[in-house]
């Protein structure tokens, strides 16, 4: 993995949904990891060392803690700084405009980005989202209200849809 560039730190948060980790640039989030473990990050960025900023001062640090404990807090408010392609950075803004306990489709997106008929792009775009959580990409679904899929894994999107009481057909049976 590349280094962090200069002016980057990261931190890990302790949440309902285990070890969140988390990095920023000046200008916000670029990075949110779910569930993973800090030897994660220690692999990836070998020669950098947590912040010592306490966890819940670190840019979206509390606000995400109080999301995933049931608060009302609107996370896209939270400065972040994705880096991707101008498509994915369209991407990420559609999605970014999706209220809290509302969802579109993959194909819906498309068509708010210039893009009709592209789902499947877009699916491919909210897979390469680098900040999940701020840019609510569990907020969109397939074409049937199903889930459809989630870098964070479909257990995790059903929590978050669950949590943000957001509608969805749950097709996976246990």
């Amino acid at each position: 993995m590349v280094p962090l560039p200069a002016g980057l730190s990261w931190t890990f948060l302790v949440t309902p949904l285990g070890p969140i980790g988390l990095a920023a640039s000046p200008r916000g989030v670029c990075r949110v990891l779910l569930n993973a473990p800090s030897r994660w990050v220690r692999a990836a960025y070998p020669n950098e060392r947590a912040s010592h900023v306490f966890p819940h001062a670190f840019p979206g640090g509390k606000a995400i803690v109080a999301y995933l404990n049931g608060a009302s807090e609107d996370l896209t408010k939270v400065p972040v700084d994705p880096t991707g392609t101008p498509f994915q950075m369209a991407v990420w803004q559609a999605v970014c405009d999706i209220p809290a306990g509302q969802s579109l489709t993959y194909g819906e997106v498309a068509q708010i980005v210039g893009r009709p008929g592209g789902a499947q792009a877009v699916g491919q775009a909210l897979s390469k989202n680098p900040v999940p959580l701020l840019i609510p990409c569990h907020r969109v679904l397939a074409a049937n209200e199903g889930l459809g899929g989630f870098t964070g894994g479909l257990d995790l999107k059903r929590f978050l849809l669950t949590l943000e009481q957001t509608p969805y057909k749950d097709h996976h049976h246990v």
